[in-house]
């Protein structure tokens, strides 16, 4: 399921924002299987419960998280909740200790929330704001905003490699000034959402004459900037598999901060210990790690577990 396919089932009856991401739809709490599951080996200073939501990339995170607070001495597990319309308050009630977080998207979520659907959008392209105001969103629900960190998961749009150096193509503002026409592979919802047809031509004046809707980030999209029957191909940053293409830099800041930040239930794992050990992994993910992270569980059907434990082992954050 693409992240812009996953934006829809969230934002129905919460986010009216158009655009924002949003995790999975669904409607259940499921203990995961064959995760990390540390509660066997140490858990001296407590237990914690990690939530994920149910797609590739908030497993591969919830699973570092875990296996990192193992690492320093308590016992972890992780659960699966299929929409943040769940695990958000569960969160907030302690069910759920930690759960990796979007600045942007999350902000936009309590925003709805705590101010109606119709409130004034508080997230942007700024990180750093949008943290900001994420933060005065969630203190007072009980819930602690740790720091952003490099790696972003947001709308991206490719192009192909011969078209962008045929046209001499590095930003989404280049674009627009070569007054070149765009027909772009997306979802037919394109159209209308304001981070993407309309956005583009906004922002950087880029000729959208049409939208293709063969999905975010499908193969068969990727394959039709490819074969030149389209231009544009709207993905996300984590994707890894763009093999042929190269991203155009969103140098006006059209996306939202939706950079990586673990969120806290604020009494049961306030402890400062808690958040040393995840802003060590904070510091270290990258866009292009995640990316990879997810390839890995994706193309080669590796388990989450498996190559956040690969990952942590790499950087130094676990004991091997």
């Amino acid at each position: 399921m693409s992240r812009t396919s996953r934006i829809a089932g969230a934002v129905i009856g919460m986010v009216a924002l158009a655009g924002s991401l949003a995790a999975c739809g669904g409607d259940s709490l499921e203990k995961e299987k064959g995760g990390s599951g540390s509660s066997a080996g140490g858990g001296k200073k407590g237990t914690l419960v990690v939530g994920s939501a149910s797609f590739t990339e908030s497993k591969v995170l919830a699973e570092l998280y875990a296996q990192v607070l193992d690492d320093a001495g308590y016992s972890t597990s992780v659960t699966t909740v299929k929409n943040r319309e769940l695990y958000e308050p569960s969160v907030e009630k302690g069910e759920i200790d930690v759960v990796p977080e979007y600045a942007a998207t999350l902000a936009e979520f309590l925003n709805a929330k705590v101010n109606g659907a119709d409130a004034e959008p508080v997230a942007s392209g700024d990180v750093d704001a949008t943290v900001s105001a994420l933060k005065k969103l969630a203190e007072p629900l009980g819930l602690t905003v740790l720091p952003a960190g490099k790696a972003v998961d947001q709308n991206a749009f490719a192009v192909s490699k011969e078209f962008a150096e045929k046209n001499s193509l590095k930003t989404l503002s280049d674009l627009g000034k070569s007054k070149l026409k765009v027909k772009i592979a997306a979802g037919d919802e394109c159209e209308e959402r304001p981070f993407c047809a309309p956005g583009l031509k906004k922002t950087y004046g880029i000729d959208v004459t049409g939208i293709d809707p063969k999905g975010v980030g499908t193969p068969v999209s990727k394959q039709a900037v490819r074969d030149g029957k389209v231009q544009l191909v709207l993905t996300t940053t984590t994707d890894a598999v763009i093999d042929g293409l190269v991203f155009l830099e969103d140098d006006k800041k059209l996306q939202n901060a939706d950079n990586v930040l673990p969120v806290l239930n604020t009494k049961d794992a306030g402890d400062p210990e808690i958040a040393d050990a995840l802003g060590r992994i904070t510091a270290a993910l990258t866009t292009e790690d995640l990316a990879e992270l997810n390839r890995k569980v994706d193309a080669e059907r590796a388990k989450p577990a498996d190559v956040a434990k690969e990952y942590l082992e790499s950087k130094n954050l676990i004991k091997k």
